[in-house]
């Protein structure tokens, strides 16, 4: 490939102050390898509460956000980068802020016509208390992701999870409490409004946490999903829909749920910043339609800097990144 990125100066935003901390130091890793042989000058910024200081000394042209979680994934860095007048990759301030906000994001989501799960927003205490609603269910923090503090309650549990009312939470005084959906997970990245494919996701823990997401052989991924052709199509549908509703732009990946039994399909959240390594989701996908990771880094580069300059970084009126898709 040549160095479609020569020249400019990108920073790479990593780390932060989220729980998800450790796991965007590998994404943003990952692509700020792919900048450097596209290229581009790379400073990689372990963003912490300087980071207006920082960026201000650094004057990048362009910033790639792999922050992942509260701070750098809801709203508040992008508009710390509004602010800077530093075009960014991946969604802007209020569709940040939606999407990490899963009540919110739910009940946009369902006007929109996307199926969600039930449920809906309790105080920890009532839910440490007794159940909420009848088990199997899932209790889950509001606003953080990579299923950090996530809890499945199964049929028959005596009690729900103490974990929520423990001094060592700090996901905040309410939690999504979700009826659980049995059967398959699914994820559907959106490029440019478009979905890619559709990814089942086989844990090897029993429930797709932490551990099964990011623990090596935690999980296992099949592209395309052993999914009936109609299922498919429809995830792909919920997925774009729920991107254009919650005003995404970029590259999104959905996370599904699909009862096969029952053949029901329901849409569980919008990421708006989904992992970025070579073996992540979305670069597994974008890699099964012919777009290997460091064209997949260079689109979603472009696609920012074509926000904010008309002609992008090509400068001539068109971006490479087309040639991406």
């Amino acid at each position: 490939m040549s160095q479609p990125l020569s020249g400019h100066h990108v920073a790479v935003l990593l780390g932060g102050l989220s729980s998800e901390r450790e796991v965007s130091l590998v994404s943003g890793g990952a692509c700020a390898d792919a900048l450097e042989r596209l290229g581009a000058r790379v400073s990689r910024v372990d963003a912490g509460r300087d980071l207006a200081q920082v960026l201000t000394r650094l004057k990048p042209d362009v910033c790639f956000n792999a922050l992942h979680g509260a701070w750098g994934e809801d709203g508040c860095v992008q508009g710390v980068l509004e602010t800077l007048a530093i075009p960014y990759t991946h969604c802007g301030v209020l569709a940040s802020a939606l999407a990490m906000d899963k009540a919110k994001a739910k009940a946009v989501l369902a006007a929109a016509g996307v199926a969600v799960p039930g449920g809906g927003l309790f105080n920890r205490f009532d839910v440490a208390a007794g159940h909420v609603i009848a088990p199997p269910y899932v209790v889950k923090p509001n606003a953080e992701g990579s299923s950090v503090g996530v809890f499945m309650v199964h049929d028959g549990a005596n009690r729900p999870p103490q974990e929520v009312v423990a001094p060592s939470w700090t996901f905040g005084e309410e939690v999504m409490v979700e009826p659980y959906i049995r059967g398959m997970e699914l994820a559907v990245g959106v490029m440019d409004g478009k979905a890619m494919t559709v990814t089942e996701i086989v844990s090897k823990t029993g429930f797709y946490d932490y551990e099964a997401k990011y623990g090596d052989g935690g999980s296992e991924h099949i592209v395309p999903a052993r999914i009936p052709p109609h299922v498919t199509e429809k995830a792909k549908e919920l997925s774009e829909k729920a991107h254009a509703a919650l005003g995404c732009r970029g590259v999104t990946r959905s996370d599904l749920r699909y009862d096969d039994i029952n053949d029901v399909l329901v849409l569980l959240e919008v990421n708006t910043q989904p992992g970025m390594t070579p073996t992540s989701l979305v670069p597994e996908q974008a890699a099964a339609g012919g777009v290997d990771f460091d064209r997949l880094v260079l689109w979603i580069t472009e696609d920012a800097y074509a926000r904010a300059s008309a002609g992008g970084i090509a400068g001539n009126g068109e971006t490479s990144g087309q040639d991406a898709r």
